[in-house]
């Protein structure tokens, strides 16, 4: 229980007291970083023991779960791992910007949401975490929103995942409809037609978060924001959300399901590796790099085999963080990041260089490196699966592009001027280091993590490693010697465009939903006018009510009042106290009274 509550907690009240503060914004960065990655190991440490649960007030019948499996306590520590490296290199990335309380307390809260979702034992916590993930990546990509096309860029990314989350709203509902509980693990023995339509919608809000076609382009997009966040959003955290997702209901989806998944991710490994490779951006061809590396976890996942989803995943979380870290070097040093300005920066900064070829080659599936071997599980579980006719080629081609678009980069980064030398950057240097390292030693971890999930790999023999290593060998040659002209010819146009048909999603989803966004306030402004016509019309009422209140019954009440007041100042002149007078008005009233009972019956 206490490892819960620090692994969500810290980075939690950390971000809350940096943005309240405004101050020592690295430090406390940092230790609610530490303190979260503690937490985390804890909970790796007592979950292989026996699950660690909290359960938390909820909706009625329905109570807040935090659940630490092996599965999601691995999960936990891959997401503290990570944002713990990129906090330390946002450090150094940050230092000079004025809003960097902003930045570093945002992206706390950022990993607090991502926590809370792996860590989730219920659909309701889980629906929760998602929002939080989602409006955090929001306000991250949109960081520097005063500059062009960056508010575009992060709205853009917010429309395309909303409108996919709506699956991920469907299918829970639906799962907690038939299970009668929104407990994760008692609805995943759901089974049937149910099974199949919430996998199906599951799958839909997958494709959003993790930028499946044709929902991938806002990813690429989303570059608008600081390197830290790009390294942290493609790694660990919201683009993982979709796989994560997948890899945790796998045990209830059916074979439908499955190959829908498996064709999913095949379709967009291949063509978002081509878009990659087309690229004229270094950051943007990363960010479809990651469309087509999610595409492969997918391939696992539709294939029967989540474990080799799950390390693919670890592998790529420290792998991709690498590759973007050392891209913000580079666009550090020259301002940019497109191929013509980073030409050559590698050879500027050697050290940066070989970090970034590491991880490039760890990445195209070369050994000993932590990708080679969850590439590997991916190309076996293809091959061993019933869709092996669809899945295998697919995976293969999506390999081979994966060397190809990483040559590329690595060819571009090393031939052309290196200019000036670069100055220092410590932190910077150090936080890509500790993630570089993860990604060369993280494969050794692989076969120890399989006996604690208790998961079977499809087994292989040694032409798997030789048909993926040849793949890889073949991407990179290529990458490296022939042009991308050359490799694409007739498709070129196609991949620099996205792949854009009819006008893509920006006409079938942005469109629509700027344009019903645009009505609906149209609608609210009218409504308002509406509401202050009808407050002025009440209010020229009442104004009328007060004059008619004031000028007609105070002024007659207000009149009767004086006249009460002058009659009793007369009839109390006649109140002397003089005898004479008093017995002299009496007999004349007396007479008065006697004359009229005497005239009464002459005036009937």
């Amino acid at each position: 229980m206490i490892f819960l509550a620090f692994t969500i907690l810290s980075p939690l009240l950390a971000g809350l007291t940096i943005l309240v503060l405004r101050r020592a914004s690295e430090a406390l960065g940092l230790a609610g970083a530490a303190l979260g990655l503690v937490g985390a190991l804890g909970l790796l440490a007592t979950a292989g023991s026996g699950d660690v649960q909290a359960v938390l007030t909820g909706l009625p019948d329905m109570p807040l779960r935090l659940i630490a499996t092996p599965l999601t306590a691995v999960l936990a520590l891959l997401v503290a791992t990570v944002a713990g490296f990129v906090l330390t290199y946002a450090t150094g990335y940050m230092a000079k910007d004025p809003e960097k309380p902003r930045f570093f307390g945002t992206l706390l809260l950022f990993v607090t949401a991502m926590q809370g979702l792996v860590l989730a034992g219920d659909w309701i916590m889980l629906l929760a975490a998602w929002e939080m993930i989602g409006f955090a990546s929001y306000l991250l990509i949109g960081f520097w929103y005063r500059r062009d096309g960056v508010a575009s860029a992060a709205t853009r990314a917010f429309l395309y995942t909303r409108s996919a989350d709506l699956g991920l709203y469907l299918g829970a509902f639906l799962l907690i409809g038939v299970a009668g509980t929104s407990e994760i693990s008692a609805t995943l023995a759901t089974t049937g037609t149910p099974a199949l339509i919430a996998g199906l919608l599951l799958l839909v809000a997958a494709m959003g978060k993790s930028a499946q076609v044709p929902l991938q382009d806002w990813l690429q997009r989303a570059m608008a924001g600081p390197t830290p966040v790009s390294a942290l959003l493609h790694s660990a955290t919201l683009v993982a959300a979709g796989a994560i997702l997948l890899i945790r209901v796998a045990p209830m989806l059916p074979g439908g399901a499955l190959l829908a998944i498996g064709i999913v991710g095949g379709v967009t490994a291949v063509v978002a590796g081509l878009i990659a490779l087309a690229e004229r951006d270094l950051k943007r061809l990363l960010a479809a790099s990651t469309s087509s590396q999610y595409g492969l976890m997918l391939v696992a996942v539709g294939a029967g085999a989540p474990v080799a989803a799950l390390l693919h995943l670890i592998a790529h979380a420290a792998i991709k963080s690498s590759l973007f870290l050392g891209a913000g070097v580079f666009q550090h040093d020259r301002d940019s990041t497109t191929m013509d300005a980073v030409a050559g920066a590698g050879r500027a900064r050697p050290g940066i260089f070989a970090g970034f070829a590491i991880a490039a080659l760890a990445l195209a599936g070369i050994p000993p490196l932590a990708g080679f071997f969850s590439k590997d599980a991916i190309i076996a579980a293809a091959l061993t699966s019933p869709s092996a006719a669809w899945l295998l080629p697919l995976t293969l081609a999506g390999t081979v592009l994966t060397g190809a678009y990483m040559g590329r980069a690595l060819r571009v980064l090393w031939h052309g001027d290196p200019g000036a030398k670069p100055g220092t950057i410590p932190l910077m240097a150090t936080g890509m280091a500790g993630l570089v390292a993860l990604a060369v030693v993280l494969g050794a971890t692989f076969g120890p993590l399989e006996q604690m999930l208790n998961a079977e790999m499809p087994e292989f023999g040694l032409a798997v490693p030789a048909l993926g290593l040849a793949a890889a060998l073949s991407g990179l040659a290529l990458g490296w010697l022939v042009p991308v002209t050359g490799l694409l010819r007739g498709l070129l146009p196609w991949a620099e465009r996205g792949f854009v048909v009819a006008g893509g999603m920006d006409a079938l989803m942005v469109r629509p939903a700027l344009a019903i966004a645009a009505g609906c306030e149209r609608l609210e402004r009218r409504l308002y006018d509406g509401v202050l016509a009808l407050g002025r019309a009440s209010l020229s009422l009442g104004q009328s009510a007060r004059r008619a209140d004031r000028d007609a019954i105070d002024a007659a009440i207000f009149g009767l009042v004086d006249r009460t007041v002058m009659l009793g100042a007369r009839a109390r002149r006649l109140q002397s106290g003089f005898i004479h007078r008093e017995l002299a008005i009496t007999t004349i009233g007396i007479a008065v009274i006697i004359v009229a009972l005497f005239a009464a019956p002459y005036l009937v």
